[in-house]
């Protein structure tokens, strides 16, 4: 039975700002892009979030619902060094780390042997020398599998510490919403409701068959999960799965024309980033775009070569889903996973 940590700093962008100067601490604050450069909030502090305010939300929206919001540009060289501080404490606990972010990580402690093994005690531990050492609160959550510290981390925040053992995995999984499960975005999660399913308990009484024709690979992920089985170990080492670049523009882009014209140097830029990471194999080529009632849509092809053309051409097929002005324009390329590359015959 495995022990897994999950770690995920409060409000971190902001949490650093408070720590630096106590008096951000019981106003609204946000860290973002400012309204005029049509920047979008990246956290912000919970006297903010009472007002509806969240991470992804345009600066101009979270102001309309907070004029007195106060709106600060993001440090993130500051940010990068508290997060050397963060991992080197949770590498003092584990050499087994997996970052998610500048602020989240899996832990896998199950062969500590400090505190007499006790996940519990570790976490307390994390939890204290973190908020001592950096100035930081950390939620932890611990569990016998990843998606469960996962969402254990987020049960009780800010600041705390959920602890889901063994014998309780089977009742507090049956009743968990679908939406939490790991992989589970807004579209998967309507489909799931159409068909009657809101927890996993729901999720349980369909034959495993239905599963797999409804959703497909993803449908035995569904099967596991709800019954509480995740496999995924930590890993030290996080592959990378895509390579892209986007911009948001000052003025939306009025046409088609117009995007066309601003995809030359988005793609320029993503061959220089390509190219830096020692030309991998591509796996498939995407455009992403968001229109200006903030709808997003995403078209890809596997069959495509990775030059301009091939990106105009998924860029008028993605357009024409709405034929609205464009907020948003990024291009990115999928790459061949390690394991797929390992399957590649040798050439003769």
């Amino acid at each position: 039975m495995r022990k897994i940590l999950h770690a995920d700093c409060d409000c971190f962008y902001a949490a650093v700002e408070m720590r630096d100067d106590p008096s951000l601490r019981e106003i609204p604050l946000a860290i973002g892009g400012s309204r005029e450069q049509r920047g979008v909030i990246a956290t912000c502090n919970y006297p903010a979030r009472t007002y509806g305010i969240h991470s992804a939300m345009p600066t101009a929206r979270a102001l309309r619902l907070c004029p007195h919001l106060t709106l600060m540009p993001g440090d993130f060289d500051k940010y990068r060094a508290v997060s050397r501080d963060l991992q080197r404490i949770f590498h003092e606990l584990t050499p087994l780390v997996e970052p998610l972010s500048l602020d989240e990580a899996f832990l896998d402690v199950t062969d500590v042997d400090d505190f007499q093994g006790s996940a519990t005690w570790m976490a307390q531990w994390l939890k204290e020398e973190c908020l001592a050492r950096t100035g930081i609160t950390v939620s932890v959550g611990a569990a016998p599998a990843k998606f469960l510290a996962k969402i254990a981390s987020d049960w009780e925040k800010p600041d705390g510490l959920t602890v889901i053992p063994p014998e309780r995995v089977d009742a507090f999984v049956a009743s968990l919403p679908v939406n939490k499960l790991h992989g589970v975005g807004p579209a998967t999660a309507a489909r799931l409701d159409t068909l009657g399913i809101a927890t996993c308990a729901d999720l349980r009484r369909q034959p495993f068959e239905r599963l797999i024709d409804e959703f497909g690979k993803f449908g035995r992920r569904l099967f596991e999960l709800s019954r509480g089985i995740d496999e995924r170990p930590v890993r030290t080492e996080r592959e990378r799965k895509s390579i892209s670049v986007e911009t948001t523009f000052e003025k939306d882009l009025p046409d088609l024309e117009s995007a066309q014209r601003a995809l030359a140097p988005l793609c320029e830029r993503l061959s220089e980033r390509v190219a830096r990471h020692g030309k991998p194999p591509l796996a498939g080529l995407f455009v992403k775009v968001r229109f200006d009632d903030f709808s997003l849509t995403t078209l890809e092809s596997r069959g495509l070569p990775a030059v301009p053309e091939s990106f105009s051409q998924l860029l008028e097929q993605a357009w024409s889903r709405a034929h609205r002005p464009v907020r948003l324009l990024g291009v990115g390329a999928r790459l061949v996973s390690e394991e797929a590359r390992l399957q590649l015959p040798l050439p003769l």
